[in-house]
């Protein structure tokens, strides 16, 4: 068994090379047996690129609204309460709505890769009130 205690004065990170727009992220687990766990802060408009993961992710959402889309697919909405599963090797990007900040809490399993940017446009359709 591990315990890992609350922060400890960890600073909160920025994550600007797999995300656009400001997005912050704080670890609860170091990557620990291939699962790494992190708060993540989204704000307004902003989301992660293209990604898949080796075994799967788990988010979820503690305040805010926002977006997860899937390859080929309308995004869907998020807000606080929801959990998401994600497959192993689902092409998928999350992030906040374009007038709330998001707050998630991301278990992933295994390896993320990494893929191309949202690009504005696409992030735009795919998050249009329907």
């Amino acid at each position: 068994m591990k315990v890992f205690h609350g922060r400890q004065g960890a600073a909160s990170e920025a994550k600007t090379e797999t995300f656009t727009g400001q997005v912050f992220g704080d670890p609860v687990m170091p990557t620990t047996d291939g699962v790494t766990i992190n708060n993540v802060f989204f704000a307004p408009g902003a989301r992660t690129f293209w990604h898949t993961h080796e075994v799967g992710q788990v988010l979820t959402v503690l305040a805010g609204q926002g977006w997860i889309c899937v390859e080929g697919e309308a995004a869907s909405p998020l807000k606080a309460g929801d959990t998401v599963w994600i497959p192993q090797g689902e092409k998928h990007w999350h992030g906040a709505a374009a007038d709330s900040y998001l707050l998630h809490t991301a278990i992933s399993i295994g390896k993320t890769h990494w893929l191309q940017e949202v690009d504005g446009l696409a992030y735009e359709e795919a998050s249009a009130p329907r």
